[in-house]
């Protein structure tokens, strides 16, 4: 009996060895992501910039009124330049008066605000608006297309192409989900202030009342945004973001066959971020994480953190299997100035690096003293002497 009870002991020990040993192997299981309709689809993590899951993120596509958000972009650009106002008032011109497709009905030869403008093409996507704003901040529709590509380029949307600021179509207006992932991510960073209109379900211009077509903002109520789109040839679309506890997602979806379809798949990719993700701020920025030997400096030890916040994104639950090194030379010699970069961090996860931000000197350090770089350059002699062979 006592034989059989050791045996039984053992057995118990061994399998719970081999169960550690398997979870060990295997720490974590996150189900394949939707299969959504559509001809493309990114989920962006809005703090990190990683992408959860996509589809043909980088394919062009028709992106319709999404055009508006790189519209409202250079508008809220002007506005921080401190080149036109809120209260301006603008005249419509006889082109914004006439365009087709969804409109504020701004009337020709009156003038309306620029905020009124802003509010028409964001929550009523009226085209009118739209051109009515690119004529006042560069006179004419094709040149402010110029200033939308200009600022396309600064942000990185490297296969984007703007032709107008409705996004009426034209087979040379082209974008891509990705870009408008980093599009739209680029408008929430910049313009919190103005990010707000976009969760406004309604707006009345001139007696009449319109409804914001984003019906996520009905549906779901962490949902605070951004535009939806359609053409014949493009579908429905939708850019949407969404925000539970700490963690913010961008979500873009084109080419459904509906606009039913475009609010379902789109609650669908942003329910999968929000229940298999999990979002991270690691360090702020400027935050000192320790300090680092100055060889030849009036000081011999600096502070070094990182310039930017750093944030990371990790399937959900799984925060103990982050790995963080910290990658920096064994010697740094004076001068040193604030902000110059001496080494990164190397943040990963299940062997793949998820982000590698710069380590910078927090602080300036002046070179030394002749007698004090001659000390440091004796300390250093004999530290590699007798570090030899290690």
């Amino acid at each position: 009996m006592k034989l059989s009870r050791t045996l039984l002991v053992t057995l118990l020990f061994s399998l719970s060895l081999v169960a550690a040993k398997a979870l060990a192997n295997n720490p974590f299981i996150i189900p394949s992501p939707p299969n959504v309709a559509g001809t493309a689809h990114i989920v962006m993590d809005f703090d990190s910039g990683a992408i959860i899951t996509s589809h043909e993120p980088d394919m062009q596509i028709e992106p319709a009124s999404l055009t508006k958000i790189m519209t409202g972009y250079v508008v809220f650009s002007e506005i921080r330049n401190g080149r036109i106002q809120l209260d301006d008032m603008v005249t419509i011109s006889h082109k914004a008066w006439r365009m087709p497709g969804s409109r504020m009905f701004i009337e020709v030869d009156t003038q309306v605000s620029v905020e009124d403008l802003i509010r028409g093409m964001v929550i009523q996507s009226g085209n009118d608006a739209s051109v009515a704003l690119a004529e006042y901040i560069a006179r004419t529709e094709e040149d402010f297309a110029i200033l939308m590509n200009q600022y396309a380029a600064k942000l990185g949307m490297t296969h984007t192409h703007f032709l107008n600021s409705t996004g009426l179509p034209d087979p040379e207006h082209l974008t891509t989900a990705h870009d408008l992932a980093i599009l739209a991510r680029a408008l929430i960073t910049e313009f919190p202030e103005f990010y707000s209109w976009y969760s406004e379900r309604s707006f009345t211009f001139n007696g009449i009342t319109q409804f914001n077509r984003n019906r996520l903002l009905w549906q779901d109520s962490t949902v605070d945004g951004l535009k939806t789109g359609h053409t014949s040839s493009a579908g429905y679309c939708l850019v949407s973001s969404a925000q539970r506890d700490n963690m913010r997602v961008i979500s873009v979806i084109a080419g459904t066959d509906s606009a039913n379809q475009r609010i379902a798949e789109s609650q669908r990719l942003i329910n999968y971020a929000f229940r298999f993700f999990e979002g991270h701020k690691l360090y702020e920025a400027g935050q000192r994480l320790q300090e680092a030997r100055v060889f030849g400096g009036a000081k011999d030890l600096v502070n070094i953190g990182v310039n930017d916040d750093v944030h990371v994104t990790i399937p959900r639950g799984q925060y103990q299997n982050l790995e963080i090194e910290l990658v920096i030379p064994n010697k740094l010699n004076a001068p040193l100035q604030a902000g110059d970069q001496i080494g990164s961090l190397q943040i990963s996860f299940n062997n793949d690096i998820l982000a590698e931000p710069a380590i910078v000197a927090l602080e300036s350090v002046e070179k030394g003293s002749f007698f004090k770089r001659l000390f440091d350059n004796i300390k250093l002699f004999f530290k590699n002497l007798f570090s030899f062979g290690d």
